[in-house]
């Protein structure tokens, strides 16, 4: 069965930074896309960062540019994502998703139907 799990959500102050990590099963994992999307209460599932197989990354609009980070080691099964100078408006529960690269590129990178398997999601809370 194929499992994703995300840990290192929590609640930080406005400015500070937190990694996500992202443990994956999916086999084998060198050969899968993966995403990282958010969700805020209230608010559709937004799309964060996306790292295809050839680590090569895909970020999202201008309100994370430069302040998020995606990497990979597939020696450990595992995606990150390296948030900083965090504001109140981050403040969301982050999903990581696996895609099998049959329909990833860089178009569909950003849209959540092109992801195979999701994670349940970590908190994330920046306090102003």
């Amino acid at each position: 069965q194929v499992q994703l799990v995300e840990s290192g959500g929590g609640l930080v102050r406005s400015g500070g930074s937190l990694r996500l990590s992202c443990a994956a099963s999916v086999r084998p994992f060198s050969r899968y896309a993966l995403g990282w999307f958010r969700q805020a209460p209230g608010k559709e599932r937004e799309f964060v960062a996306a790292i295809n197989w050839n680590d090569v990354s895909t970020h999202s609009a201008d309100s994370m540019k430069g302040r998020f980070a995606i990497s990979r080691d597939n020696a450990k099964n595992t995606v990150y994502l390296q948030m900083n100078s965090l504001k109140p408006e981050d403040t969301a529960v982050y999903y990581c998703a696996a895609a099998t690269g049959i329909y990833y590129s860089d178009y569909a990178a950003p849209k959540a139907y092109t992801y195979d398997y999701w994670g349940q999601g970590t908190q994330v809370t920046v306090s102003s």
